[in-house]
């Protein structure tokens, strides 16, 4: 290993102590909590105001208290509190129907995509962002609710940027309408509280003090390679840390966060054997719910948990145990490039709030340090604040759901307006994918209407209505649900080679989407389910997931008069079908074995990952997402023949640079 990292004390966070003691009972927990300091003059302004804005540090209680003192007031209607990710949706309402002392799904519960654990009874709910919006988007006055309470509004994510709007309008109409008032609560530890001030026309609130104070240390050094820089300050705090006294370290993703695993196993066999055992628990959104979830167990005495995480753990989240906390400092953010209409995923700096949202994760349940692998000079040069995801994302999405309710993306009023070039590019998207008649006057087609009604990427919802040409809707229904959840490959590091054989039974010579179509085909027919995932290396939940998915875009399907047929063998007809949804996906081999995007033009390899990988290199692909690493990689390819393309989608636009080519 080597040689000692050095840090530099970036002064602790000020707030109240107070010594930890888990035998606490649940109501002296609450109290303990600097919001509950402040829940009279909360509940005070929540009778006063329609609107409040609400600032507090992380770890002051916001999440799991204000919906509670909300309940207090005796609305009739619903609570419903926002959170950007499913993790945290579900570990909070777990939290929270604890402390009210029921079960989770009655008094207290949750929706997230595709899962609703909620019945009549529910007064307070959990949802991610996307899952209220669909509800905003068919039901404009939000009539279910009371309040709706707006969580880590600093993350600004497209779907919480919508509800701004759609929240802030639904509550003028009830008041217009007389009808029962809507209460709207933003809060954040983090937020940019003068530009929300302005946006909603009313003054903060703050809330001092988190539960535990966090010490801050900065690297005296800037760090060449900060996953080094991770791996040597956990071993640095292993050597003298207490033994259940736990780590937490920030990563930017998957492959980084399975790698580092790997090596803190490895050298932990090798330790001093007076040392606590290591445990060591991913968690990213790729992860199944059930794994995700982990992290969340209480250890063994003298045993020590490491958990490796990307930004999923930065917000709404705690994690029993946690005293340290080890900052990469890097985090992977999707970029979107209104000129060259490309996605890609691409390691950044976070910014100074996202700093201060990891560092109070050291600090829920106890005194804590929060170890920066940068130096405090390094930290000044990054954003104050996240980019919003509006503003660096591909919106055509957004732009159709918009339309959908009759609203253009031109003249909504959002909290940061997206490019003008943002908005071209994705109505020539929506015209390419057919849904709507034209850029200069975008209106919506009937393919367009019915692509809205999908919970899905457009290109995805179009992939389901143009299967009707090829015959293969059962097959794109499989295909499209598989794709919309979470990996379904199971690769343990030290079973490599076995699970690699195991998936081997499922490989398509065209490529990954007809491996994983086989895969799901394959599922569907199996009657030991959880037996047969097991020996073939594949995702238990994710694939009982995907069948919930596809149960519903089916039932979507019919609704809308789509025919469910199958293409049988003939699978060339899914992969020509593939193409109407993702024909902006196109690569072409080069000479130097690179592929270059058609609409983009970068250069990619294909992924590690694909079936594809180190074998024949077809001259034509399409592929899902591109990401960018150390080099742009081409994720979840099929090979394509050249002419199916002016068969297909005829209005391509690059088409005549393939004809010369081809």
């Amino acid at each position: 290993m080597r040689k000692e990292l050095t840090f530099t004390s970036g002064g602790a966070s000020s707030s109240s102590s107070y010594n930890s003691n888990q035998s606490l009972s649940i109501k002296a927990q609450q109290q303990h909590l600097p919001i509950y300091s402040c829940r009279l003059r909360f509940i005070q302004e929540a009778r006063r105001l329609d609107t409040l804005l609400l600032m507090g540090e992380t770890g002051s209680g916001k999440t799991t208290q204000i919906p509670q003192f909300l309940l207090s007031l005796g609305m009739k209607g619903m609570i419903a509190v926002t959170q950007p990710r499913r993790v945290a949706a579900i570990t909070v309402a777990k939290r929270v129907a604890q402390e009210m002392q029921c079960k989770l799904g009655e008094r207290v519960g949750f929706t997230v995509r595709f899962e609703d654990c909620t019945s009549p009874a529910t007064k307070i709910k959990f949802v991610t962002d996307g899952t209220l919006l669909r509800e905003a988007i068919s039901d404009r006055l939000l009539k279910n609710y009371s309040a709706i309470i707006l969580d880590e509004a600093h993350e600004r994510t497209i779907n919480t940027d919508v509800l701004f709007v759609l929240v802030k309008e639904a509550q003028r109409q009830r008041s217009f309408k007389n009808m029962a008032p809507l209460k709207i609560v933003v809060m954040s530890a983090t937020m940019d509280i003068d530009h929300f001030s302005k946006y909603f026309g009313v003054k903060g609130m703050y809330v001092e003090g988190k539960t535990y104070p966090v010490k801050v240390m900065h690297a005296k050094e800037r760090q060449t390679d900060y996953h080094n820089a991770c791996l040597v300050t956990l071993f640095q705090i292993h050597m003298d840390a207490p033994a259940n006294h736990d780590v937490l370290i920030f990563l930017t993703g998957q492959e980084e966060i399975d790698a580092m695993a790997q090596q803190i196993r490895s050298i932990a066999k090798n330790a001093d054997r007076a040392a606590p055992n290591i445990r060591v628990f991913p968690l990213y959104s790729q992860l199944p719910q059930n794994k995700q979830l982990e992290c969340f167990m209480a250890m063994p005495q003298n045993s020590r948990k490491v958990i490796l995480a990307t930004n999923i753990a930065e917000t709404s989240i705690t994690i029993p145990g946690i005293r340290y906390v080890i900052d990469s400092g890097f985090v992977k953010r999707r970029v979107y490039d209104a000129n060259s209409g490309m996605d890609s995923l691409k390691v950044v700096r976070i910014s100074q709030a996202q700093s201060w949202q990891r560092c109070g994760r050291a600090g829920r349940d106890s005194e804590g340090i929060c170890y920066r692998t940068y130096t405090c000079a390094e930290m000044e040069t990054f954003d104050e604040m996240p980019k919003p995801e509006i503003l660096r994302s591909n919106i055509y999405s957004t732009v159709l759901q918009l339309m959908s309710l009759g609203v253009s993306c031109k003249t909504f009023d959002f909290l940061d307006k997206p490019s003008s070039e943002s908005v071209d590019m994705a109505y020539k998207q929506l015209q390419l994918l057919g849904a709507i008649k034209s850029v200069n006057f975008p209106e919506m087609t009937e393919t367009g209407r019915q692509m809205a009604k999908f919970p899905l990427d457009p290109k995805f919802s179009k992939l389901l209505i143009t299967s009707q040409e090829f015959g293969c809707l059962e097959e794109m229904l499989s295909l499209v649900a598989v794709m919309s959840g979470e990996n379904i490959f199971i690769v343990p590091t030290e079973r490599r080679e076995q699970a690699s054989l195991a998936h081997g039974k499922f490989e398509s010579k065209y490529g990954d989407h007809l491996t994983l179509l086989n895969v799901y085909l394959a599922f569907q027919k199996t009657e030991k389910i959880k037996l047969w995932c097991h020996d073939n290396f594949l995702n238990t939940r994710n694939l009982l997931y995907a069948r919930d998915v596809r149960n519903q875009l089916k039932d979507i399907c019919e609704k809308i008069g789509l025919k469910l047929e199958s293409c049988g063998t003939n699978l060339d007809l899914v992969r020509k079908c593939l193409l109407s949804g993702l024909f902006n996906n196109i690569a072409e081999l080069q000479r130097d074995t690179f592929y270059l995007t058609i609409s983009s033009r970068q250069r990619a390899k294909i992924h590690p990952s694909s079936v594809l990988s180190g074998k024949s290199r077809p001259n034509l692909v399409i592929f899902t997402e591109i990401v960018a690493t150390d080099r742009n990689f081409l994720k979840t390819v099929t090979v394509i023949d050249p002419e199916w393309i002016e068969e297909v989608v005829p209005n391509y636009p690059h088409l005549s640079r393939l004809r010369q080519n081809f």
